[in-house]
């Protein structure tokens, strides 16, 4: 092999190890400015406290409500309120001012924890909604479970579980919600964006699987909100992540929508 061939492989050789070497680093700055975007933006759960009341056009300790539901909403910081004020802008307390229309009185049970993944939710959260013997539950867990490198066949596991305990253990009508698209593309950069939107489209499809199984009403938030939330608005709080008062507002009109279709 003559000098210059050997020079021009060699060459190549340092080149692509160069190139190899800045995606590494791109990857790994890129996806760690995810998670240093949320956390620097110390968004915290709205104060809570476990039981809230909710009726419209009477007082809520009023007992002549025609009909009163007890509401489990089981769940991880989505649930919680994480990214508004106060929780009354979350979307589990305003879907109970839905329910509760002019004729009822719902009692809202919190059953959600910010960071919980399935697992959590299976061994932690789960006993205390099926002892709420509620009518309702919203079952709208998995995005920690995306994030964290939880495999496909554990959270199709869990999530399996907890769908079977609630619809052998309550009389309750449960809605699994599936996984919106979180996070704006200024916060998501490339590839990140498009790896996270593929496994939240799986995760998805297990959640559709299982609620066609169990016979529960399957709620499809991706869809509708994928586009907005793509784009960072008014729809998110301020680490781009979590969504706003507003973000919640869309969310909850959409679910509520679905409810009895």
């Amino acid at each position: 092999m003559k000098k210059n061939q050997r020079f021009k492989i060699y060459l190549i050789s340092v080149l692509v190890i160069i190139l190899v070497l800045v995606v590494a680093v791109y990857l790994n700055r890129s996806y760690s400015y995810i998670y240093q975007k949320i956390d620097g933006a110390a968004l915290k759960s709205p104060d809570r406290i476990r039981t809230y009341l909710i009726s419209n056009n009477m007082p809520v300790n009023d007992k002549t409500a025609k009909i009163s539901l007890v509401y489990s909403a089981l769940g991880d910081s989505l649930s919680s309120g994480v990214g508004v004020e106060t929780y009354e802008e979350s979307f589990p307390y305003l879907l109970s001012k839905y329910l509760a229309g002019n004729d009822y009185q719902v009692t809202l049970k919190n059953r959600s924890v910010p960071g919980a993944k399935s697992e959590d939710l299976l061994v932690g959260l789960l006993n205390g909604a099926i002892s709420d013997n509620p009518d309702v539950v919203t079952l709208f867990i998995g995005v920690n479970d995306v994030h964290g490198d939880v495999s496909k066949e554990e959270f199709a596991n869990n999530y399996e579980q907890i769908l079977k305990r609630l619809t052998t253990e309550t009389k309750a009508r449960v809605y699994a919600i599936n996984l919106p698209l979180i996070g704006a593309n200024t916060l998501l950069l490339p590839p990140h964006n498009y790896l996270l939107d593929l496994r939240t489209k799986e995760f998805n499809e297990i959640i559709k699987n299982l609620a066609s199984q169990y016979q529960v009403k399957y709620i499809d938030l991706y869809t509708t909100t994928r586009s907005l939330f793509k784009e960072p608005g008014d729809h998110y709080a301020a680490d781009l992540f979590h969504p706003s008062a507003l973000g919640y507002k869309i969310w909850t009109d959409l679910i509520y929508a679905d409810f009895n279709k």
